[in-house]
Parts: C-alpha cells; structure tokens; sequence
C-alpha cells in the first residue's frame, strides 16, 4: 500500500513516525526545495511533482490548506486526479467550519456557519473534496481538527521562551488535540474507515485557554504569567480572530462508530506527557 501526503507538515510528520511501517513507499510534498533536502522517511516530493505518485498511491492525505484562490492540489492536479488508483482520500480540515455558537456544543451534525475566511475556504474544500471523491470512486475521510499541540508545540515550551499569556475573556473555551491523536485517527480512517464520513478530532474537554497556561505553570512550578485583558492586550489579527468563535466540540463519533480512545482525554494528560518525555522542559 502506498500513501501519497500533500502538505508534509507536523501533523502528517506525527503520522509517519508513528505509522509509516504499514506503507511500502510514502510520497509527501512540499514547496520548498530546502525542506526536501531534508526530508527524511519519505520520498519527497516538490509540490508540482507528484503526478506520477498520484498513479501509484492507494491512500492520499491531503494536509495542504486551501489558499485565497482555492484547494491548490484539486487546482494543480484536477486531471491527473482521475487517473490515481487511490482508493481512500484523508483530508485534515479544522473545527473552524462550524464558526461561533457562543458556547455551546457542536458535533459533525452541526451546521457550519464559518465566521473567518480561512474557515469559509475550509469549508469549500471539504465539498471539493467530496465531490472529487465520488467522481473519482474513492472513500473520503473528513477530519475536523482542534488545536493542535504536541512536542516542540505546547504551553509548556511557551512558558520556557516566555511567549506564553494568560489571555482572559469570559466564558471563552477551545477543544485541543495531541497531535499523536491525530496520527492515530488517521489511522483509524485507514483501517476501518466508514464511506463519506467527517469525524471531529478533539480532546474531551473544551477549557478556557488561560487554564491551560496555568497548569502547565504549575507542572513547571513557575509562576504563571499575568492576566491580560482580551479586549486591551496586544494581539495579531491572526490570533485575535480565534476568540471570535465559542463552541464545544464533541468527540463522540469517532468514538462510537471507530471505537477510538484518547490516551489523552485533556490537555491536564497531554502536558504531562510531554513533560515526562522532555525532562529539559523543567531545566
């Protein structure tokens, strides 16, 4: 089985390492010829050179984000894709689609009413995808990631570079995902995947951001930083933008219909477990 990735980056990264032996060759692409020199467990791959690994790859795992034109593979490859033998697509979108519900939960039944561009692009994507899927008589896997964080990516290492802020708006929370979480739905989907389904890829509970900050101080037993006003404090657009979407992500799906399990359910587990496999973390 060959696996042909679009968009090598740090969740497919996570993938591999953890799931690369189950392939016999995996192709991954990127846009800079530096990153390919440096590729390693992969057969890389330039972005406009994968049209011969489209023919011979069974699975595609499509990380690469649309852009403000559209999704730049279904652009660039829109003929060769009808010529691929993959049998399964795997497409990595995010929980930004459903937009803001003040709060409350969604789950893939929701109706998605993006608020930022990036997410109504998303979205787009998604139904691109679909509908490519079924021209090209493959099963697509829709999954609808939280914000990631693993090694290298965390509340802890922010707190060591002293980047990390106690941002406070009342009543705001985001879901998280361990990007190990992510490989491991990934995975699933190959396994035992259901035709045509998304499946939200989100830890158990939705905390206020400002929580987690906290606690990762107190693993670290630092002082946690000050609050900061969300209406006040300095912030990018990028960043910013976040807080203007509130909801609670459900994970139950992928739970009930792929029977999988969070080795970590919350961030609390998470952290820990960086910190163990870290120990520089507490220098």
């Amino acid at each position: 089985m060959n696996l042909l990735i679009f968009g090598h980056g740090y969740s497919t990264h996570a993938f591999v390492a953890r799931y690369g032996d189950i392939f016999s060759d995996i192709f991954a692409t990127t846009r800079s010829p530096e990153k390919k020199a440096q590729m390693e467990g992969v057969t890389p791959l330039l972005f406009s050179e994968a049209q011969d690994a489209l023919t011979q790859a069974d699975v595609l795992l499509i990380s690469a984000p649309p852009d403000a034109e559209s999704d730049p593979v279904l652009r660039l490859y829109d003929d060769a894709l009808a010529l691929t033998s993959a049998t399964r697509i795997i497409y990595l979108s995010t929980v930004g689609v459903y937009g803001d519900h003040q709060g409350a939960w969604v789950n893939e039944d929701t109706p998605c009413v993006p608020v930022a561009e990036r997410s109504h692009a998303r979205l787009a994507a998604e139904q691109e995808w679909s509908e490519c899927a079924a021209d090209i008589g493959a099963e697509l896997d829709i999954l609808r990631l939280s914000g990631i964080y693993g090694p290298g990516r965390n509340a802890l290492v922010n707190l060591r570079e002293g980047t990390a802020r106690r941002i406070i708006k009342p009543g705001q929370v985001f879901n998280r995902i361990h990007v190990e979480h992510i490989a491991d739905a990934i995975a699933a989907c190959i396994a035992r995947g259901q035709p045509g389904r998304i499946y939200n890829v989100t830890d158990d509970e939705p905390a206020p951001p400002q929580d987690v900050v906290e606690y990762a101080a107190q693993l670290l037993g630092l002082a946690s930083p000050p609050e900061c006003d969300f209406e006040t404090t300095d912030m990018s657009p990028m960043a910013r933008s976040f807080y203007g979407e509130n909801k609670r992500v459900s994970n139950a799906r992928i739970k009930s219909e792929l029977g999988f399990e969070f080795q970590y359910p919350t961030y609390r587990e998470g952290l820990r477990a960086l910190l163990e496999h870290d120990p520089s973390l507490r220098a």
